[in-house]
């Protein structure tokens, strides 16, 4: 019997691809094995978010060759779409499977030994218009629900319409079927996830709230939990639905890119300043203990000085909880390659450190909130340190003393002594087994 590792680059919708690949993989009796164990086969799922898709690549493609020369490697993912022949140039990859080959891998590989020259399998991303099931399994107490695949929108820094195709996503009856395997592998927290979640289900006439409220009422999931969500489709009835319902968390994160309406028209967004604004009310006012993220690009072509403290003031200006920041980085075939002014490197990044500290302070400043309070905790199962990790139900960090019998448990928690890193020490109240999560968190 064969071995398999598997490694993982980008976003969660790569995870729970991955782990697609990885229970097909097992159910062919192959043995799965961690990547820096001697494997026979080695499939690294790639991303393109940025330029350093090429250098994680070829990292990831030495270091399963110095465990093991003689191995199949096999390479998929964004990356592998948009950049096939460069990929096949790494020396030692055995085969390259684009967007629609990548679920095919036992169809198109007659064996797995490795191979003198690279077979490249590649076809229009057009073509990719079909929609393959996935959930992760990292921490196994969260699974990563795949939703939704592809994207039509056409914003000027991103790649993944041309890695990903057309915005595809299955119908409900589908998805549910997907989150009772899910929950029968034990997990107590679903989040839905997709490259465009909220796009999800005008294929077949459904919606993302729709969506929603079929996972809500399975009584079986204990959490539920939305990835990421666009806020031009975050409508208002979503918000007022997950601010009622039995067992969506309140947390939200919403990309917003930058708070200035002119940099946000040369990125080909779909929605203005006072859109975002207005959705981040509704939910201070509908759930007002709920966390909220904040994805922003800093550094993007066009982003003058002005723009940039445009965006800063508006961003500081929010009630938002913490900040994901990104420096800016060219993409090939992106409209934002023809956009001037150029931001030098040095000044992206100076950037993307102010931001980082702002983020820092917002979310210091919510967590502090909550000290003293009693929350609910989905302890992870890893220990560190001697201490075992959780996270609220509004996405608060909590660390207690370790015990094995907090593994993949919703405790509720005292919020004790917040530290440097944002996590709070805990104090363990009492375990609670499935209950109503919403009305819990509104009696506190």
């Amino acid at each position: 019997m064969k071995k398999v590792a598997f490694y993982t680059l980008g976003c969660r919708l790569n995870f729970s691809e991955t782990s697609a690949l990885r229970r097909d993989f097992k159910g062919r009796k192959f043995i799965v094995t961690g990547f820096d164990q001697k494997a026979d086969i080695y499939v690294i799922n790639t991303c393109s978010v940025t330029q350093d898709a090429n250098k994680d690549c070829r990292k990831m493609v030495r270091r399963a060759l110095r465990t093991n020369p003689n191995a199949f490697v096999a390479v998929t993912g964004c990356y592998a779409q948009l950049e096939p022949k460069e990929i096949a140039e790494i020396e030692g990859v055995s085969a390259v499977l684009g967007a629609k080959d990548k679920f095919h891998l036992f169809d198109l590989v007659e064996s797995f030994d490795k191979k003198p020259n690279p077979v490249i399998f590649h076809t229009d991303v057009n073509e990719a218009v079909d929609f393959h099931h996935a959930f992760s399994s990292g921490d196994r107490t969260r699974a990563f629900l795949k939703v939704q695949d592809g994207c039509d929108y056409k914003c000027s820094f991103c790649t993944i319409p041309l890695a990903r195709g057309v915005s595809r996503s299955p119908e409900i009856t589908e998805i549910i079927k997907n989150a009772e395997k899910a929950v029968s592998e034990g997990f107590k927290e679903i989040v839905v996830t997709g490259v465009n979640a909220g796009d999800f289900g005008k294929q077949h006439g459904e919606s993302f709230l729709q969506l929603l409220r079929a996972l809500d009422e399975m009584t079986e999931i204990e959490r539920i939990r939305v990835s990421s969500i666009e806020p031009n489709l975050l409508h208002d009835d979503i918000i007022r639905f997950a601010a009622d319902s039995r067992a969506i968390q309140p947390h939200f994160h919403i990309p917003l890119q930058s708070g200035s309406d002119a940099m946000l028209k040369f990125m080909r967004r779909r929605y203005n300043c006072k859109l975002y604004r207005d959705r981040i009310s509704l939910i201070r006012k509908k759930i007002p203990h709920a966390c909220i993220g904040v994805d922003v690009i800093t550094g993007h072509p066009g982003e003058s000085k002005q723009y940039f403290e445009e965006s800063k003031k508006f961003i500081d200006e929010l009630p938002v909880s913490y900040l994901h920041v990104f420096t800016y980085s060219e993409r090939p075939n992106t409209r934002a390659l023809s956009l001037k002014p150029v931001i030098p490197v040095p000044e992206r990044k100076k950037r993307t450190a102010i931001l980082r500290r702002l983020s820092a302070k917002k979310r210091y400043d919510f967590n502090h909130r909550f000290q003293n309070d009693s929350r609910l905790v989905l302890f992870e199962e890893e220990e560190r340190d001697g201490f075992i990790h959780g996270w609220t139900d509004n996405y608060i960090r909590v660390a207690v003393p370790y015990s094995s019998s907090l593994a993949n448990s919703i405790v509720k928690c005292q919020l004790g002594n917040l530290n440097r890193s944002a996590v709070f020490a805990g104090k363990i109240v009492s375990k609670h087994r499935k209950i109503n999560q919403r009305a819990w968190a509104m009696h506190v």
